[in-house]
């Protein structure tokens, strides 16, 4: 892959961070963003990248950022919306902040950060959007989040129509369960960390999956290699859906 330019939503850690490192690895130009501004000075300057305050629930830092990259002259070739939260909570106890709260970072964010990008995008554009197996696959205290995640699926199949003429595609990757700082933020303890991962050793992987094992997948649709790919979806899961 030719050097390119590519930004990175929610890049401090997990999967973002991990692929943000791999891009630089590999001598591409990378931007990211986080809504903690010690913490993305603090990757920024180990990476060695541009960083932008950004928090996917506020429209108006998203608004900032296009309206900056496209002052800057920058010319973005991928886009990995990867910014996003997770807060378990069951059906019967979900409250309409928690609702609220899920739905504007994980779908209204995406969307409006696409849409605050596109002027900053090149002919051709790669847009690659970071979902979960929860779209299809039902996990207990999950159906905010799910519906989150599926919300912005469907925004992807109406955005590749409408977006064809100006070149820019957008694909989706699932990933399975991973080893993240998501679990710690969903309230979950270190014990129940290590029984779900060891439950994992049931999968045909043989292990839980961690950030480094969904790089393949997003580098290969950030490539000129899908260039013909529109609403793709890898499922990255280790087979726990067999």
């Amino acid at each position: 892959m030719n050097q390119k330019t590519f930004l990175i939503t929610g890049a401090t850690s997990g999967i973002g961070f991990t692929l943000a490192k791999h891009c630089v690895d590999l001598g591409h130009n990378v931007i990211i963003t986080g809504r903690d501004q010690s913490k993305l000075d603090r990757v920024s300057m180990a990476l060695g990248v541009t960083g932008y305050l950004v928090d996917n629930a506020d429209m108006g830092q998203i608004r900032w950022l296009g309206e900056t990259l496209k002052s800057e002259g920058k010319v973005i070739d991928g886009v990995v919306l990867n910014a996003g939260i997770f807060y378990p909570d069951a059906f019967s106890e979900t409250t309409p902040d928690a609702f609220d709260t899920t739905m504007a970072i994980n779908t209204k964010g995406p969307f409006f950060t696409l849409q605050a990008l596109l002027p900053s995008l090149a002919k051709p554009a790669s847009v690659v959007f970071i979902s979960s197996i929860a779209v299809t696959k039902s996990f207990e205290g999950c159906a905010t989040y799910a519906a989150s995640k599926a919300a912005f699926e469907a925004v992807v199949r109406v955005a590749n129509m409408e977006l064809a003429s100006t070149e820019v595609r957008i694909n989706i990757v699932r990933p399975g369960v991973t080893a993240t700082e998501i679990q710690s933020k969903a309230g979950m303890t270190k014990e129940q960390e290590h029984s779900l991962f060891e439950s994992l050793r049931a999968t045909p992987l043989g292990r839980g999956l961690n950030s480094a094992d969904h790089v393949g997948a997003i580098m290969y649709l950030l490539g000129d290699d899908s260039i013909a790919l529109r609403n793709a979806v890898i499922e990255v899961e280790g087979g726990y859906l067999l």
